[in-house]
């Protein structure tokens, strides 16, 4: 894939947040990490993620990086 093209990756924080009745501020406390960067992941901005981030935000939210991430299919 090419640099300038669009990813297909979609965060579900949102979803899962709201689920469990959490804001976004909160999250960013537990997990030891700003809510700017959380914002970025959330907002579909991201263009890298550190493991141990996805650990602690599964962990907080108990769930898998499956719950949190999902790929778009490609665009024909």
């Amino acid at each position: 894939m090419p640099v300038d093209e669009p990813h297909r990756v979609h965060c579900h924080l949102d979803e899962l947040l709201e689920a469990r009745g959490m804001t976004l501020a909160a999250l960013a406390e537990a997990v030891g990490v700003t809510v700017v960067n959380l914002s970025v992941l959330k907002n579909d901005r991201a263009r890298a993620v550190r493991f141990s981030t996805l650990t602690a935000v599964c962990d907080v939210l108990d769930c898998q990086v499956g719950d949190l991430l999902s790929v778009s299919p490609p665009q024909a």
